[in-house]
């Protein structure tokens, strides 16, 4: 019977409290029926992310892959969708799904991330031709970002009534004015949605391929304000804001280019991802920190950029 990894454990309990224990309860069984099913063998140590475990497996006659099972969350429901969409477009492939238990046998790359291998322009011009490559028509049944435009402009209003920030006022109203005039009319263009340098892995049929998809059609431009979050550890330390906006632009700008996207909406989406994230760690905090200093500087550090990217320069 396979074993679950002890930290994962005690993370989705403390997530999900009884619900995912007992999801882990049944978990070594699910993942031993799965097995048997697809023909595969434990093939090294299972390893997990934030929500679901991997388990490396050799396929009998058919070569190396692994067994990916997630806890059962709405946020998970279209990551088979996108793979089968992209069939191995800049992203692995999708071998087999079980949606029921949110199962799929993926193809396996190498667990080193971008995070890992690049930085500054190199990691940004890696995701951006990653992002390029995954955007093709998005598939019906995928989630509409246009449809949640009109709940995240009502939920930025709550946030910035409800709780103490330091953002100027000027820099939320840029945020729902995005979602105004670019959120309510968005393309049928596949978007992977989380898409940040450690979801993007090496790999041997291509130098990278992309992991982990949330799975929504909309405007390409959304993805870049993600990769910009995922890069705010390299920025907390800069020392002014001048330093802080050439970063920053030069994140938006590379990724624009090399991905084929207008400068502005990129920016646009970029400075509402910054307000959403500054407005999420007061209420939830983050996984690098749920409390304390750092989290103080980090929300901080969100309030700025958002205000450093509400108009362009």
């Amino acid at each position: 019977m396979i074993a679950v990894p002890d930290t994962f454990a005690r993370s989705t309990i403390d997530r999900e409290g009884d619900p995912g224990a007992a999801w882990l309860a049944r978990l070594p069984r699910e993942l031993g029926e799965l097995l048997d099913r697809w023909n595969c063998l434990p093939d090294g140590e299972v390893l997990h992310g934030g929500v679901g475990v991997i388990v490396p497996v050799r396929r009998r006659g058919a070569g190396t892959a692994v067994l990916k099972v997630s806890f059962p969350h709405p946020g998970n429901v279209h990551e088979p969708d996108a793979f089968a969409a992209w069939a191995g477009q800049g992203a692995v492939l999708l071998y087999e799904r079980d949606d029921a238990q949110y199962a799929m046998l993926l193809e396996r790359a190498h667990p080193v991330t971008l995070a890992e291998a690049a930085d500054g322009d190199e990691l940004v011009t890696v995701a951006a031709r990653i992002s390029r490559r995954l955007a093709v028509p998005a598939p019906p049944e995928l989630p509409r970002l246009r449809d949640r435009a009109g709940a995240w402009e009502e939920q930025l209003r709550a946030d910035a009534g409800e709780l103490a920030h330091t953002m100027a006022p000027y820099a939320v109203d840029a945020a729902a004015a995005t979602l105004r005039e670019l959120g309510r009319d968005q393309p049928d263009v596949l978007v992977h949605g989380d898409l940040h340098a450690r979801n993007i892995l090496r790999a041997d049929r291509e130098p990278w391929l992309a992991v982990d998809p949330k799975g929504y059609a909309g405007d390409p431009a959304y993805d870049a304000g993600t990769l910009l979050k995922s890069r705010a550890p390299a920025f907390l330390g800069l020392s002014g804001a001048h330093e802080l906006r050439r970063a920053a632009h030069r994140v938006l700008d590379v990724f624009a280019e090399t991905a084929g996207l207008d400068r502005v909406r990129v920016r646009r989406w970029a400075q509402l991802h910054a307000v959403q994230a500054a407005f999420w760690g007061r209420r939830h905090g983050f996984r690098m920190a749920r409390g304390g200093e750092l989290l103080d500087r980090i929300n901080e550090f969100a309030d700025r950029l958002a205000e450093l990217l509400a108009t362009e320069t």
